[in-house]
């Protein structure tokens, strides 16, 4: 997946800068109200995303230290821990690391409308 945004970036010569840099948790409907912000139902397995800034419906590139990546559309506000930069739904996190509960990541703005880039791998 880092390829294909890679690829985008180059091809639309546009720098991509992190918007924010720091520690990803996450979110579920067990822990949090089952209503994001924006008015949606969080559901644990979209890939979806909570941050104290930022327009509702745009995608992030969430980029956790081991490499791995996730596209995440922002539905929500927080997180409400100081630290934190980003709460993400369980299916994002676990597609980051498949037991961690906090990340370090760095996140990139990809707008309303991202690349078309395929789902991840199950």
């Amino acid at each position: 997946m880092i390829l294909e945004i890679m690829a985008f970036v180059l091809l639309s010569h546009q720098p991509m800068q992190p918007v924010a840099e720091g520690v990803a948790s996450y979110y579920t409907t067990q822990s949090s109200s089952v209503m994001t912000a924006s008015g949606e139902r969080l559901c644990d397995n979209t890939f979806s995303c909570a941050m104290r800034d930022g327009k509702f419906g745009d995608y992030y590139l969430v980029v956790a230290e081991n490499g791995r990546s996730v596209v995440c559309r922002l539905n929500d506000r927080g997180p409400y821990v100081k630290g934190r930069v980003i709460d993400l739904s369980q299916a994002a996190i676990r597609a980051l690391h498949p037991h961690a509960g906090l990340l370090r990541v760095k996140i990139y703005h990809l707008g309303a409308d991202p690349p078309n880039i395929p789902a991840p791998a199950q």
